[in-house]
């Protein structure tokens, strides 16, 4: 069986403007709401070994006008548990 290992990198702009490549490594919809979880993306593998590993979390919201966009979440609860649903099924599929 053929695996595909593509990954989709994705430009994610900060709050303060600055933009930075992340790779998409799953996506949920929980309750309605969309979430994906993403690691920072560098074409250096030297950079990825120094890369403190961090899963960021972010949430599909649509504005006024029907235009999507990936937030952050600003709940600390919610952060916890749709990362913590994220990190369980990452850990899962590795260990498969």
């Amino acid at each position: 069986m053929a695996e595909n290992f593509d990954s989709e990198i994705f430009t994610l702009t900060d709050e303060e403007g600055n933009p930075q490549d992340f790779e998409l490594l799953d996506q949920m919809e929980i309750g309605g709401e969309n979430y994906y979880a993403f690691v920072p993306y560098y074409e250096n593998p030297e950079e990825m070994t120094d890369a403190d590993g961090e899963l960021v979390v972010l949430k599909m919201e649509e504005d006024e006008d029907g235009e999507e966009s990936l937030v952050t979440i600003d709940d600390d609860e919610e952060y916890e548990r749709i990362g913590q649903l994220f990190l369980e099924r990452l850990q899962s599929d590795y260990e498969e």
